[in-house]
């Protein structure tokens, strides 16, 4: 019935839906098992895509060649990007989405996609021969064989929701849990333990009084993710978001179901996102608040369904319908359904290689929440790189693994495996050094040429990337030779809030200065227009940002080369730590567990100090 496949991919989240595409798309035959052809790439929480640093992570899957920024832009409903205020390393890329669009999207471009075939299953265990994983064994009882299995089971495997003192098992609300595989795995060796996530109510739009609330309009520009033409919502189409808050009266109604909370009645063991916490939590944590933010999130163009953002709980449904009466504007709410809490397995990302291939069974690699993360980006991008890898496993050849100097997801992935993670991971600008570098901007030219020489990214994008690089670098060279006099830029100048000039100045000098910007010089000086001919404001803002921090970026650069060569220095896969008795226990028990790949690496490690790394150093250097 099922042919050999190259790869399969278990569970149509956001890590399958992409892991799958990639390996399709490079030239394997894929196979995409999912317990519901109904819920391919479902928005299981929030109705939306980036955010800080998440933004960038979309940016970087979409200049590789993957579809998460294709998608966003076709299901956008509001577009804003976060931190125009700050630098351009902390620009941040998002969209509000269409739900059932954005699901509906995914599912036509995995269907138009050359050799992707869809199964709809459970996977309940894996079919492994001497340390190596041959295919799936499925709930019907077949045993379909690969040379790749890529395992992307979000919150399924042994799933129990949680809602108040009820609970049940479930993947998402109204889906079965997935079983058989966390035990199949643990009796291999692997090591298993448990997360926690949750999700807020839902309510009728309709029941709502916006007028108590503020809102919040999208940008003037929808700039987008894709680096690709895309058709996006117009600037004037887009639905508004709004902000309410809670108050004391709604903190004191929410304590009283705390003695019939699953968290604090110990029926939820996993531990919950830090940075996503429940409203439960956020009034214990922060008990000096006396009221937090909620965002107001319509869920589609076609739709009256809200998502309540910052009311994520697992309080009693009458609990949490209580307490939501009191916050503005939802006085004469109603309730679609309640906030839950789900607990799952996950497996410590230590276990893994730097390709996502786990170290205990060849050929088989985890992307997603099974490996720690939340967020459809952190899933996104694991599944874009383990399908990638998985491809290349099954072909015989050498993994491609992204460096932290070369993309948000190589911060990620290196985070994951050097360090692990005891809570469900999230990415933000500050786990990068390198941010400066790393910019939403710029991912295409960091990043397009390396996809295209593997086969992934297209003839289409290499072709914009290379225009883009080449508009650039004119922009620049003309910048410096360019001049204006007085009368052509001091009405620009003083619009802008800065110094008139008297004598003619260079246009690189004057874009060094605050608050100028290229693209509103460009638009604004006729002269300046005349000179460069028509340019996009796209590439207009990539000279203005590469002019403006130049500096910055050199000095990244330089560090980037500095700290290069303790990457380059590999260590040996089978080395012994235990004889280097000058290490500390705890050092040399790490060593041992996550076996780190190169000496960077080894650096990186939680608890490792800067002197077991020069022991180690001079060690290998023995």
């Amino acid at each position: 019935m099922f042919p050999h496949y190259d790869v399969i991919v278990v569970g149509a989240g956001h890590a399958g839906c992409e892991a799958a595409a990639s390996a399709a798309n490079m030239g394997s035959k894929v196979l995409l098992i999912t317990m519901n052809m109904q819920t391919i790439a479902q928005m299981s929480c929030n109705p939306a895509m980036g955010g800080i640093a998440k933004g960038q992570i979309v940016r970087e899957i979409d200049a590789m060649g993957g579809y998460s920024g294709i998608v966003s832009d076709r299901s956008t409903i509001q577009f804003r990007m976060l931190n125009r205020s700050k630098g351009p390393a902390m620009w941040s890329p998002r969209a509000q989405n269409d739900r059932m669009l954005f699901a509906t999207v995914w599912r036509e471009l995995l269907e138009q996609t050359p050799n992707v075939d869809f199964y709809q299953d459970m996977v309940k265990g894996l079919l492994v021969k001497h340390g190596r994983v041959e295919g799936v064994i499925t709930g019907l009882g077949h045993e379909i064989k690969a040379k790749s299995v890529v395992l992307t089971n979000g919150t399924f495997l042994n799933g129990v929701i949680h809602i108040g003192e009820k609970q049940f098992g479930g993947g998402r609300v109204a889906e079965k849990a997935a079983t058989g595989i966390t035990e199949q795995l643990v009796d291999l060796g692997f090591e298993s333990d448990r997360l926690k996530t949750g999700t807020p109510p839902r309510i009728d739009g309709r029941s709502l009084d916006y007028s108590k609330m503020t809102e919040q309009k999208g940008d003037d520009t929808v700039v987008g993710f894709s680096f690709l033409d895309i058709p996006r919502v117009k600037p004037e189409q887009q639905r508004s978001c709004w902000i309410t808050y809670t108050s004391p009266e709604v903190h004191d109604i929410l304590k009283t179901g705390f003695d019939r909370s699953p968290m604090y009645q110990g029926r939820i063991q996993g531990i919950g996102p830090r940075y996503c916490p429940s409203i439960e939590d956020k009034i214990n944590r922060f008990a000096e608040r006396d009221r937090h933010q909620l965002f107001v999130e319509p869920e589609g163009w076609n739709t009256v369904e809200i998502y309540v953002n910052g009311f994520s709980t697992s309080l009693p449904e009458s609990v949490q319908y209580e307490a939501l009466r009191m916050v503005p504007g939802f006085e004469n709410c109603r309730m679609f359904r309640p906030g839950y809490a789900i607990e799952y397995d996950y497996f410590p990302p230590t276990q893994l290689k730097y390709s996502l291939e786990t170290k205990l069974i060849s050929n088989l690699f985890f992307a997603g929440q099974i490996n720690g993360t939340t967020g459809y980006e952190e899933a996104a991008c694991q599944g874009l790189m383990a399908g990638i890898n998985a491809h290349l496993a099954a072909k015989e050849k050498d993994a491609l693994i992204l460096k932290r100097s070369e993309a948000y997801i190589g911060v990620l992935i290196d985070d994951l495996i050097s360090k692990g993670t005891e809570e469900p991971y999230r990415m933000f600008t500050s786990r990068a050094e390198y941010r400066t570098l790393l910019r939403q901007d710029n991912a295409d030219l960091r990043l397009t040429e390396l996809s295209y020489n593997l086969g992934l990214a297209s003839e289409e994008r290499m072709e914009k990337v290379k225009q883009k690089q080449a508009q650039v670098e004119y922009l620049k060279g003309k910048l410096t030779e360019v001049s204006l006099e007085p009368e052509e830029v001091n009405a620009y100048l003083e619009d802008n809030n800065s110094a008139a000039i008297s004598q003619k100045q260079k246009v690189h000098q004057l874009l060094l200065r605050p608050g100028i910007s290229l693209d509103t010089m460009y638009l604004s000086v006729p002269r300046l227009k005349e000179i460069l001919g028509e340019m996009g404001i796209e590439t207009l803002e990539q000279a203005d940002i590469q002019i403006k921090y130049d500096v910055y970026i050199q000095k990244e650069k330089e560090m980037v080369a500095r700290m290069g060569q303790m990457e380059d220095l590999t260590i040996p896969e089978n080395f012994n730590y235990d004889k280097i008795h000058s290490l500390s226990a705890e050092a040399r028990q790490k060593f041992g567990r996550i076996r780190p790949g190169t000496l960077g690496q080894a650096s990186r490690i939680s608890g490792v100090t800067p002197s077991d790394v020069q022991i180690l150093m001079v060690y290998m250097g023995r």
